[in-house]
């Protein structure tokens, strides 16, 4: 089997070029989350709170793994599709941890990446530093994987938005690789950051794509955008609304983290305002002024707190293809 590739997950298919394109369009809903994820999501807090920590245990494994972001989002894609098909029981919080493990190893298998089960473990557990940590042993996380393979009816060569970048920037007729490579990169960026929105995953693979490379434009090459637009609208397998309902959403998930950018900065900036630098900066107002008022600061150690977060074992079972009979011991 091919290295897989996101940006081309259909290297095997033989046939010309727009046989590829019309292939991948009418099988990316095959790659998506069940129609009821969305709902699902929007009412149920549980199910919000479960995606929560996977993605935050599958992002941690950039730094105890080495994981790049394809992998990761390949990762993300899997775990999403899994919990819309398969309902999650309640109560035990290592099934998170379990389908997160055999996620990434599934993703680092097609990417053809090593991912070691124990460092990851080992990692998260010093992390993390809670007392409902696990550690699993490899054949229950072989037998993960199975369920999981199952769930996704064996359809590993994902089909995400990468797939259709280089399709929709072919429509821009861009004579500039180094501008057609900073569009490119910038729409990764944007689709990499859209992993975490729920409002975007009720949108086909092809319409993410096409909006994150409309918002690209639009925040690259305003004087383009236009044209850039009426390019991507006009393609024949592209919903014109859903276009826009998703360029609007992306646009309104890329201003919030701008502004939460600002007011972290902002706040970084006061807090580096210590006693010390106050009183300076007080005194040498005060000594342009004229004055000769005095100031007194006064540092307890009351002002800063430490918190830590053990490490329980899990139990193996047999290999019956039920997420339920995955039992944790007491």
């Amino acid at each position: 089997m091919d290295k897989f590739d996101l940006e081309d997950p259909l290297t095997s298919l033989d046939g010309h070029q727009s046989d590829t394109i019309s292939a991948l369009f009418s099988s990316e809903s095959d790659h998506m989350p069940s129609y009821n994820y969305f709902q699902c999501l929007k009412t149920s807090d549980f199910y919000v709170s479960f995606r929560q920590e996977a993605i935050s245990l599958i992002l941690q494994a950039q730094y105890s793994s080495n994981l790049d972001p394809y992998t990761q989002y390949l990762a993300v894609n899997y775990m999403d599709r899994f919990i819309s098909w398969q309902e999650i029981p309640q109560g035990n919080p290592w099934i998170v941890r379990l389908l997160v493990i055999a996620c990434i190893s599934l993703a680092a298998k097609m990417k053809e990446i090593h991912f070691s089960f124990s460092d990851f473990q080992t990692n998260n557990i010093k992390v993390r530093q809670r007392d409902e940590g696990f550690m699993f042993d490899p054949p229950a996380i072989q037998r993960m994987e199975l369920l999981v393979l199952d769930a996704l009816n064996w359809r590993m060569r994902s089909i995400t938005p990468f797939s259709f970048i280089t399709f929709f920037v072919s429509l821009f007729q861009l004579k500039d690789p180094p501008l057609t490579q900073a569009l490119k990169d910038r729409a990764t960026n944007i689709i990499f950051q859209a992993r975490n929105e729920i409002n975007l995953l009720e949108f086909k693979p092809s319409i993410i794509g096409a909006s994150a490379l409309l918002l690209a434009c639009h925040e690259l090459f305003p004087l383009q955008f236009p044209s850039f637009e009426t390019s991507v609208l006009s393609c024949e397998y592209v919903n014109e609304e859903k276009v826009m309902e998703c360029f609007n959403e992306m646009q309104e998930m890329v201003n919030n983290e701008m502004r939460e950018s600002i007011v972290d900065m902002v706040s970084s900036s006061s807090s580096m305002r210590t006693p010390v630098s106050v009183l300076d900066c007080h005194c040498s107002k005060s000594e342009n002024e004229g004055t000769n008022s005095t100031m007194a600061a006064t540092v307890t150690p009351e002002n800063r707190e430490i918190k830590r977060r053990k490490l329980k074992g899990f139990c193996n079972q047999s290999s019956t293809m039920k997420i339920s009979q995955f039992q944790s011991c007491e």
